[in-house]
């Protein structure tokens, strides 16, 4: 997808409030008349809103500030300035707002319920006209409050993209034939490295009440997590999914070692990501020899972890497929029953649920386009 983005530097500010107006009634036939300067407007808010039908951050890539409009300010015969227009910024399910500097987490969208919003800055209030000023021993005063000034930040928003499997391999280990035969996404394929350079997102259909979201990412390489390659910039993508599923190129020479250096850079980037259920897919046994190698890397793989489920496949000549789309079905219900009975056990925590935190997905919004699956 041109245009795809999942970080952005941004500036927002809150309005300021309208200056109060000091002014007095002049009517003939009535002296004295007194004071009737009317109260300043108050300024706009800084608003975050989630809007399902986005998946990127590009929009706030393009515009760098974002600003409230001011209050206006008060005039005479007691009319009051009007408040000033809030600055409503839409944002992706899954992004989070951090603080520029400090880094420091402001607000998380990844459980985010329908038409979410959070009010992030308050606009200023508008200061009081004179008309507020008058007191027996003060029958014309002639001062008023200035409108008090809004706020202004810088914020670092990131998007962690929803979905229920990700996609872990080496480049060029099958992921994105797999994303293409399972859903109808179509990202780039090629017979070179690092085809993949944005995430994508595919929908594989399981009837007609229930789907699986699945995420690939950027090929990982050893050394990753300290820069390599494209290093661990994509790697949060895949931090809020339900389970993975690691994908072996077992025609290629490292196929003894993929398995541990892959565990190993997602070890390095957060422990978390280990936790997570997960299969494994022994990719392009239809070449001469990796079938043979598939057998050894799944006999060492059940030896060290008998839970793990380890499939040879060949995505391009389908085999091996209904196998492995039955595994990440089952996969994935038995995290949803997990997470619906921790729920349940659990109704005080403040912890979020995998179900709270799936993508949303509306078959009427033929608007909507997943990272990756548009050319």
């Amino acid at each position: 997808m041109i245009g795809f983005a999942d970080e952005a530097v941004i500036e927002v500010r809150s309005g300021n409030g309208g200056n109060g107006c000091v002014a007095f009634r002049r009517e003939k036939y009535i002296p004295h008349g007194g004071p009737n300067g009317g109260d300043g407007g108050k300024g706009g808010d800084v608003i975050f809103c989630v809007k399902r039908n986005l998946r990127t951050l590009a929009k706030l890539r393009h515009k760098h500030c974002f600003k409230a409009k001011n209050g206006g300010d008060g005039q005479g015969w007691n009319r009051y300035g009007a408040d000033g227009e809030d600055c409503v910024i839409p944002v992706p399910p899954g992004t989070t707002i951090r603080d520029a500097e400090t880094d420091e987490i402001i607000y998380d969208f990844s459980t985010a319920k329908g038409e979410e919003q959070f009010k992030f800055l308050t606009g200023g209030n508008g200061g009081w006209g004179n008309v507020h000023f008058k007191t027996s021993t003060n029958q014309a005063p002639r001062h008023a409050n200035p409108g008090q000034p809004g706020e202004t930040r810088f914020l670092k928003i990131e998007l962690s993209i929803m979905a229920d499997v990700g996609l872990v391999g080496f480049p060029n280990a099958g992921k994105s034939s797999l994303l293409t035969y399972f859903t109808n996404a179509r990202p780039k394929i090629a017979p070179y490295p690092f085809t993949t350079i944005i995430p994508n997102l595919g929908v594989l259909r399981i009837d007609d009440e229930s789907d699986i979201i699945i995420a690939d990412i950027p090929g990982i390489i050893e050394g990753a997590s300290e820069g390599l390659g494209l290093g661990d910039t994509f790697l949060k993508h895949i931090t809020r999914t339900a389970c993975l599923i690691f994908m072996i190129d077992c025609s290629d020479d490292n196929y003894q070692t993929a398995y541990e250096t892959l565990c190993n850079e997602l070890a390095n980037y957060s422990d978390d990501l280990m936790e997570k259920p997960r299969i494994v897919l022994c990719n392009k046994i239809d070449v001469e020899g990796a079938f043979e190698r598939a057998v050894e890397v799944a006999d060492k793989i059940r030896s060290e972890e008998p839970d793990t489920v380890v499939i040879p496949v060949s995505v391009m000549a389908g085999r091996g497929m209904k196998d492995a789309q039955a595994q990440i079905v089952k996969l994935v219900n038995s995290q949803e029953k997990r997470d619906v009975k921790t729920e349940a056990e659990a109704t005080s925590s403040f912890g979020s649920s995998f179900l709270n935190s799936r993508a949303y997905i509306d078959d009427d919004d033929d608007g909507v386009q997943y990272p990756g699956s548009e050319q």
